[in-house]
């Protein structure tokens, strides 16, 4: 049986493991990848926004309301998945900072 110091020499070892670019190849093909599936989600991002405002525009002018309502639901939608395509570097650099205060 283990004494508590020892449990806790063991909770607090630091294994030294952290984030280090050029350790795996295909680095710079693997962010390709992801830089082009960021393009092509805020491409479909600008045809989801040019839908649902042209939706939204016929349902106010044809007193559709239903339709209306739906395009308004479709632009918001459009518009926070810009913000989060958008922002996504920035929050995982932020929550990756985060992470790395934690000891």
């Amino acid at each position: 049986m283990t004494s508590i110091s020892e449990r806790l020499l063991q909770l607090a070892y630091d294994p030294g493991i952290s984030p280090k670019g050029g350790g795996l190849p295909g680095l710079a093909v693997l962010k390709s990848v992801v830089n082009s599936i960021n393009l092509f989600g805020i491409i479909s991002v600008v045809g989801a926004l040019a839908v649902s405002l042209g939706v939204w525009a016929w349902g106010h002018h044809s007193g559709g309301h239903q339709a209306e309502a739906n395009g308004k639901k479709g632009a918001v939608v459009a518009a926070g998945a810009a913000l989060g395509l958008g922002a996504a570097n920035g929050i995982v650099a932020f929550f990756s900072a985060l992470g790395e205060q934690v000891r």
